[in-house]
């Protein structure tokens, strides 16, 4: 095997790796819901308490502090989120959910009242999982 050949399995190798962000895509497009009412004051996943007005977001992979930049794809606005919980619940991710979003986060995408939106996920800061 040449020197150059094994460079650019090497990159490729390095490449792929870096794709992958807790063994989740850096950006996933399907859909997004939003965190009903009953959910404000709850304890998430992270232990905090959920509040509908924090950008914040429901993730099943991404660990806990990851900020996600998400956009509705029909009109183009975005915003960054915080993971702070795990989610969205199976049968929704059968439906092609991919992340739940705080009230605050669907109202500045303009979704809230469709109820879902047709959004890209991208990851904009990975948080380091605790050990």
């Amino acid at each position: 095997m040449t020197r150059i050949h094994a460079a650019t399995i090497l990159f490729l190798l390095v490449l792929a790796t870096s794709v992958l962000a807790a063994g989740t895509r850096r950006v996933q497009e399907g859909l997004a819901s939003f965190y009903g009412a009953e959910f404000h004051g709850k304890t998430t996943a992270s232990g905090k308490r959920f509040d509908k007005n924090d950008l914040t977001a429901a993730h099943p992979a991404y660990p806990e502090g990851t900020i996600l930049k998400v956009t509705n794809l029909e009109n183009s606005r975005s915003v960054r989120v915080r993971v702070t919980d795990r989610g969205p619940a199976r049968p929704q991710r059968r439906d092609g959910v991919i992340i739940d979003l705080s009230r605050a986060a669907a109202r500045r995408l303009r979704f809230t009242d469709d109820g879902r939106a047709r959004v890209r996920v991208e990851v904009v800061k990975t948080a380091r999982t605790k050990k």
